[in-house]
Parts: C-alpha cells; sequence; structure tokens
C-alpha cells in the first residue's frame, strides 16, 4: 500500500470472501478527477503485476466502482428516478455493456445479474426494491445505504481499462440525473457514443473501439 499511499491515505486492503486467493483493494471516495490524475493507478497496477497478481486472469475478480447516491439528487425522490434510469439504461444496452464488462455471461449470473427489462425505468427499480431479485450479487447493487455499486465489471491490471470504466460510470450516471424518462428511453447507443466522444475522454473512446462496441464511425477520428 506504499505506493497508493505515499502521499496520503487513499485506499486500504481488505479480505474478500469471493476470492479464492487474494485480497480486494477499497479506495476512501474521491471525484472521478482524483481517480484519473491523482490516484497511482498505473504504479500500483504494474507492481501488482511484478508480483504475480492476475485479477482479469482470475475467474472471480470484479471491478466494483461506488457512486454515492447524493450524486443522483438532493432527495430521495429524485435519486430514485435517476438511479431508476440508470437501471433502465442497463436493461436498454445490455448486450453493450455485456461485451464492455469482459465478463462471460455465466459470471455475470453468479456476481452481477441482470435485473430484467421492464418498459418503464422505475417499474425495474420497483422489482428491485421489492426483492424480487438475488440481493447484492445484482450488475447494479442497490442493498447500499449510502452509495449505488457498479458490479458488471471484471477485474483488471490495466489501468487504462480501469479509466475507462470509471468514464463510463459517470457518463452513464450523468445522462441519468440529466435525462427525463423518455430522453434516456430514446437515446441509443451510437447517440450515446457520440456524447463520449464530444466529452473529450480519450481511454473510454479507445476501449469502446477495441472491445467493438463504438458504435459510430466518428470513432475512427477521435483517437
Amino acid at each position: 500500500m506504499a505506493i497508493a499511499n505515499q502521499e496520503k491515505e487513499r485506499s486500504y486492503i481488505k479480505h474478500d470472501g469471493s476470492l479464492n486467493d487474494g485480497f480486494e483493494l477499497v479506495t476512501h471516495p474521491m471525484s472521478l478527477d482524483i481517480q484519473l490524475h491523482e490516484m497511482p493507478w498505473r504504479q500500483l497496477c504494474r507492481h501488482a503485476v511484478s508480483l504475480g497478481y492476475r485479477s482479469h486472469q482470475a475467474s472471480t475478480c470484479g471491478l466494483h466502482i461506488h457512486v454515492s447516491r447524493k450524486a443522483f439528487g438532493a432527495t430521495e425522490q429524485e435519486q430514485d428516478a435517476a438511479i431508476a434510469r440508470v437501471l433502465y439504461f442497463f436493461e436498454r444496452h445490455w448486450e453493450e455493456l455485456l461485451k464492455f464488462s469482459r465478463r462471460t455471461p455465466r459470471q455475470l449470473e453468479r456476481w452481477a445479474s441482470r435485473y430484467g427489462y421492464k418498459e418503464q425505468p422505475m417499474e425495474i427499480l420497483d422489482f428491485a426494491k421489492k426483492g424480487y431479485h438475488g440481493g447484492r450479487y445484482a450488475c447494479v447493487n442497490l442493498r447500499n445505504a449510502d452509495t449505488v455499486e457498479f458490479r458488471i465489471f471484471r477485474g483488471t491490471l490495466k489501468p487504462n481499462t480501469i479509466f475507462a470504466t470509471l468514464e463510463l460510470v459517470d457518463c452513464i450516471c450523468d445522462l441519468a440525473v440529466c435525462m427525463s424518462d423518455q430522453e434516456l428511453k430514446a437515446i441509443t447507443w451510437n447517440a450515446f457514443v457520440s456524447t463520449i466522444i464530444t466529452g473529450n475522454l480519450p481511454e473510454l473512446v479507445r476501449y469502446l473501439k477495441e472491445r467493438g462496441i463504438c458504435g459510430n464511425v466518428l470513432c475512427e477520428n477521435s483517437l
């Protein structure tokens, strides 16, 4: 942890019972900007690889991202509406997000399963709140009091993949907060990618292209 905490304490290690042999690295709450520019992910990943850690190559590792519920609105009603749109986005664009995640369908069924598509965002949230789903092992876990946990992504020791994943989650949350239900329902994957391109997110654009889910010829001109 000396690498991660050399200037200030930004992370800690904890036990994770889902791992066959390993540990979980947890960062303290921080903004996307700090994650991208101050958290020493490149040094951490390089050192972990040198020590023989595998992450992506193991079958149980995940990259889980927590977002404060306060980021979705000032009131519980505002938060629920935006979180419902997040769940809808995942269901509507499941195939693209599956490719992005690098997980297999079987891995997702066990660690980060989907809720199931419904016509309205609040219908998915109501389904989740009523406990019809299998607990916290969902693609977007709502069981934490203060955060929404994105669990769909496979573990990685590639810093560029970490950056792209953080940026993707930020983009999805931004859409959910800023758009109405009808606006979000109307957005296609291509249109979503177009917003990413105009947002000056080269790591995310590059990763989308690598995974074959760029969805727009403009990607060719944005790198």
